[in-house]
C-alpha cells in the first residue's frame, strides 16, 4: 500500500540543530582542556541520557542473545569473557537512530581503545520487542542482590520509561515506568494503573527505585517546573513480596541514589506561581532521619543531580538567568549549563568544576556516574557537526562562517500509509503537488525553498526589525504562488501583514506584495483549492486595548483587501490557525480556538487570564463552512475535538489531509513525556511540550454536524521535544527521501548570516541560541 495517503511534515523546537553526542571526563584531577574528554557514543544520529550497565548485567544481556539472536551476538564480536576482564563495557542510552524513534540503545565499548565495537537497540535488536511508536528514556540497571537469607538471587533488570501504552484521560502523560528481566526479556509494569511517573533511580543496592511522580497523578499544564513527587518502591514485587510504593518527598524531580538511605533531587520553587523561572536548587533528603538540606548555593540554578555518594554529588548548574530575550547581548559563560561537584561533608570546599575549563562557552547535560565516581558523563552538542560555509559581508568581501544541513528526518509513522517527517525548518508547508517546500529560518528572517530544479534556497528576507513566519501555498499550483506573514512574530500588539509571493520558485529573490494594508494583526493564511479566495486570521474592527481578540475573514487571494472582506467567525475570542479544505468545490475551513463559550467548558473565575503567562489556553478545534455565510451574520462552527473542558488545553494547528478524511495537529494531549528543565531551557517563547496527533473525521460531504466532539484521536509523534505546524502533503511520485527529491542537501546559502551565528569565538567554541534548538526571536510571548 505505501504512503498512499500522503505525509505529514512538521517542525521540532527544543532539538538542537545538531546531533548530541555522550561524553566523559576525569574527576580527579579535573580536565583543563577539551583533550580531556572522551566521546562515548559513535557519530550516528542524536545520543543522550546515558547510564552505564554493570559487567554483571552485561554478561545477561550478551548470554540472552547468544540464546535468542545468535546471528546478531556473533556480528558483535564481543564475547563474555571480554566482560570478565574489562575489556569490554556497556552503555545504555537513548538515540534517535531506530526509525527516528527516541528510544534505549546499547553501546559496546572497549575502553583502552575508546573504540564502539557496537550499536543496538537495547529492547527491539536484543530483546525483540517491538512496541510500535513510542518514546523510551531514562534506562538504567537494578536487581543482583539476594532475598531469602541469601538462598535466592534476584537478576538484572532494565528499569526504564516507556510511551507505549496510551493515558485513559486526556491531557494526561503517558509515560510509565516498565522492568524489563536482562536474563528472559519478561517486561513488567512498575507504575500502577491511572499513575505517571518520570525519571526512575535505581539504588546502589539494586533493591529500590525511585521515580518523580506527578501530583494527584495529573499534569496542570506546567511549563517548566513540573509538580511531581518523590516515590520509591522495590524493583521485583515477587521476589521482595511487594512493590512498597510510597511517596518519601512531596515536591521535587529527578531522584538519584547517594545510598539505599540517601536521595538527591532537584526542585524548583516559582516565586509567583505559574512561573516559567523558577529557581532551581539540588537538595539531599535522608529517608531514615526525614531530614532534608539544601545542598547547591542560592543565586544559580543547579538541576539533573547524579549522585556519586552519601555526600558527592554532580550537578547540572546554570549561573544567571539567560538573557535571550535581548537578542542583542551575547550569550555569557556563567549563561551556559555545565557540570561541578558537590561535597555536603565538605561545604566550604569550592565544588569541583568539570566542563568550564575545558567549553567554558557551551552547554552540557544531564551528568551521570562512571567507573565508581572517577569519571562524570553527559551529553552535549556535536558543534563539530556544524558545516562550513563562506558568507558576503556588507562590503562585499567574503568570511568564514557555520550553518547546519538543513534535511528532513523520516521518522516511524503511526500509520503504514502515512509518511512522517520532520523539517529542520518552521513553518513548513508543501505545494499540493508535493513538488516544492517552504519554511522561514530559526529567526523568522528568511524564507526557504527547496525543489528538484533548484535544490534549497532563499527567496525572501525581510528587514532587520521584522519578521516573516507562517508559509503557506496557493492550492492552485498553476500560480506558483506562497504567502507569508510579515511582522512582529508570537506578538498580538503589533500589525502584521499578509504577504504574496507569486511566481516564487522562479530564480533569483522574488517581490513580497502585501494583501492586507491596515494596522491589524493579521496571520495564518490559507487558500481554497481553487486559490482565488484566502481565509486569515486577524484583529481587524476588534482594535484597541489589548488586541486581544481576533476572528476569521475571507478575501481574494491575489487582490487582497483592495476587493473587499468578508467576516467569516465573530466573537470577543481568538480564531486562529485556519486550513481550507483541499477537495474541489468544498469551502469547509478548519480552525483553532480559545475562549469561545461552550456549555461543557468551566473557566473558574480566579483562574488567571493567560495561561502561564502565555496564553489564553482552552485552545479546540472547529469546522466551519464559508458557503453558509450571509451578508450580516456569521455561520456556527462545529467543535471538532478539545483537550480539556476545565482547564487550559492546548490544540493548534490544524490542517486536513489531501484525501480530507482526517485532520492533524499538534496538543498537549499527552502532557510531557520528560522533565523539561534537563532539556535547553530559558524564559520560553513557546511551549517545551505538544506532540502531533490526528484525528479522522466521520462526514466530510454532507452534515458537518457529525464531527462535533470526535473522541478518538490517534498520537502521531513520541517526542521530549515540542512538535508543531504540522503539514499534509500528497505523494507527487514514488520516491521515500525527500531530500533527494527536493534536493535538500545541495544548499546554497548566499549572503544569508544568522544574526546569531550558531558558534562563535576565535576556536568556535561559543555556542549560539541557536544551539539549544529554541527560535530566536525579539518578543517572548504568544
Amino acid at each position: 500500500m505505501g504512503e498512499s495517503r500522503g505525509s505529514i511534515s512538521f517542525f521540532g523546537t527544543y532539538r538542537p540543530p545538531v546531533p548530541l553526542g555522550i561524553f566523559s571526563c576525569p574527576v580527579d584531577p579535573p580536565p583543563s582542556s577539551y583533550k580531556d574528554e572522551l566521546l562515548l557514543t559513535d557519530d550516528l544520529s542524536y545520543n543522550q541520557n546515558g547510564q552505564p550497565v554493570p559487567a554483571a548485567a552485561l554478561k545477561e544481556i550478551l548470554a540472552f542473545m547468544g540464546k535468542k539472536n545468535p546471528k546478531v551476538a556473533s556480528d558483535c564480536g564481543v564475547t563474555l569473557e571480554d566482560v570478565a576482564k574489562g575489556t569490554v563495557t556497556g552503555l545504555v542510552f537513548v538515540s534517535e537512530r531506530d526509525r527516528g524513534l527516541e528510544t534505549l540503545h546499547l553501546a559496546l565499548r572497549r575502553p583502552a581503545t575508546g573504540q564502539v565495537v557496537k550499536v543496538l537497540s537495547l529492547l527491539g535488536d536484543i530483546y525483540g520487542v517491538d512496541g510500535g511508536v513510542r518514546m523510551e528514556d531514562s534506562g538504567c540497571i537494578a536487581g543482583g542482590f539476594t532475598v531469602n537469607g541469601g538462598r535466592r538471587t534476584v537478576g538484572y533488570s532494565l528499569v526504564y520509561v516507556s510511551t507505549k501504552e496510551p493515558a485513559r484521560t486526556r491531557r494526561t502523560p503517558w509515560t510509565v515506568v516498565y522492568r524489563t528481566d536482562l536474563a528472559d526479556g519478561k517486561t513488567e509494569r512498575l507504575t500502577p494503573l491511572g499513575q505517571y511517573d518520570l525519571s526512575p533511580a535505581v539504588s546502589p543496592s539494586g533493591k529500590m527505585v525511585a521515580v518523580a511522580n506527578f501530583h494527584g497523578n495529573r499534569w496542570n499544564g506546567e511549563i517548566e517546573n513540573l509538580k511531581t513527587q518523590i516515590v520509591i518502591m522495590n524493583v521485583d514485587k515477587r521476589a521482595q513480596g511487594s512493590l512498597d510504593r510510597k511517596v518519601v518527598i512531596k515536591d521535587g524531580g529527578w531522584p538519584t541514589w547517594g545510598s539505599d538511605n540517601i536521595i538527591f533531587f532537584h526542585r524548583g520553587v516559582d516565586s509567583k506561581p505559574p512561573s516559567n523561572t523558577a529557581a532551581w536548587a539540588v537538595y539531599r533528603y535522608d529517608i531514615a532521619a526525614g531530614k532534608e538540606d539544601w545542598v547547591t548555593p542560592a543565586g544559580m540554578d543547579a538541576m539533573t543531580p547524579a549522585a556519586i555518594s552519601e555526600t558527592r554529588v554532580a550537578v547540572a548548574f546554570i549561573g544567571e538567568k539567560s538573557k535571550q530575550v535581548q537578542m542583542q547581548v551575547e550569550r555569557e559563560e556563567s549563561q551556559y549549563r555545565h557540570i561541578q561537584i558537590f561535597d555536603t561533608a565538605m561545604p566550604e570546599k569550592p565544588p569541583v568544576k568539570i566542563t568550564q575549563m575545558m567549553r567554558k562557552e557551551g552547554d552540557h547535560y544531564n551528568p551521570f556516574v562512571l567507573d565508581g565516581g572517577s569519571r562524570i558523563g553527559y551529553h552535549r552538542c556535536r558543534t563539530d557537526k556544524l558545516l562550513p560555509i563562506t558568507i558576503k559581508d556588507n562590503n562585499g568581501g567574503e568570511k568564514k562562517s557555520t550553518s547546519i544541513e538543513r534535511k528532513f528526518d523520516k521518522v516511524q509513522s503511526h500509520q503504514p500509509d502515512v509518511g512522517l517527517f520532520r523539517v529542520t525548518g518552521v513553518f513548513p508547508s508543501i505545494s499540493k503537488d508535493g513538488k516544492k517546500l517552504a519554511f522561514v529560518d530559526n529567526e523568522f528572517k528568511a524564507v526557504w525553498l527547496a525543489d528538484s530544479q533548484g535544490g534549497l534556497r532563499i527567496v525572501y528576507k525581510v528587514r532587520k526589525e521584522k519578521s516573516v513566519f507562517s508559509t503557506s501555498w496557493n492550492q492552485n499550483d498553476k500560480l506558483d504562488t506562497l504567502y507569508v506573514c510579515e511582522g512582529p512574530a508570537f506578538t498580538i500588539k503589533e500589525p502584521v501583514q499578509i504577504m504574496r509571493i507569486p511566481d516564487v520558485s522562479a530564480p533569483g529573490r522574488r517581490r513580497a506584495l502585501a494583501l492586507t494594508d491596515k494596522p491589524f494583526n493579521c496571520a495564518f493564511p490559507s487558500t481554497n483549492a481553487d486559490g482565488d479566495k484566502l481565509v486569515f486570521r486577524s484583529s481587524r474592527d476588534r482594535v484597541g486595548g489589548e488586541r486581544k481578540h481576533k476572528n476569521l475573514f475571507i478575501i481574494d487571494a491575489i487582490k487582497g483587501e483592495a476587493l473587499g472582506v468578508d467576516q467569516l467567525t465573530d466573537g470577543p475570542w481568538t480564531d486562529t490557525h485556519c486550513s481550507w479544505s483541499p477537495r474541489e468545490g468544498c469551502d469547509w475551513i478548519v480552525f483553532s480556538s480559545s475562549g469561545r463559550p461552550e456549555k461543557d467548558v468551566f473557566k473558574p473565575a480566579d483562574e488567571p487570564e493567560l495561561d502561564h503567562g502565555l496564553d489564553p489556553g482552552y485552545f479546540a478545534v472547529y469546522l466551519v463552512s464559508a458557503k453558509d455565510m450571509v451578508k450580516g451574520m456569521v455561520p456556527a462552527p462545529v467543535r471538532v475535538i478539545y483537550s480539556a473542558p476545565t482547564i487550559a488545553g492546548h490544540i493548534n494547528h490544524p490542517v486536513f489531509s489531501p484525501d480530507m478524511m482526517s485532520i492533524v495537529f499538534a496538543a498537549d494531549l499527552a502532557a510531557v513525556s520528560a522533565d523539561p528543565i534537563s532539556m535547553p531551557h530559558f524564559t520560553h517563547s513557546v511551549r517545551p511540550y505538544g506532540d502531533i496527533f490526528s484525528v479522522n473525521l466521520i462526514d466530510t460531504e454532507d452534515d458537518m454536524a457529525k464531527n462535533k466532539d470526535i473522541q478518538k484521536f490517534h498520537r502521531v509523534t513520541h517526542s521530549r521535544y515540542e512538535y508543531s505546524t504540522p503539514t499534509w502533503s500528497g505523494r507527487a511520485d514514488d520516491e521515500l527521501d525527500p531530500n533527494t527529491k527536493w534536493k535538500m542537501l545541495e544548499s546554497w546559502h548566499d549572503d544569508f548570516q544568522p544574526r546569531c551565528p550558531y558558534v562563535g569565538g576565535q576556536a568556535g567554541q561559543k555556542e549560539s541560541w541557536h544551539m539549544t534548538g529554541h527560535l530566536s526571536i525579539d518578543k517572548r510571548c504568544c
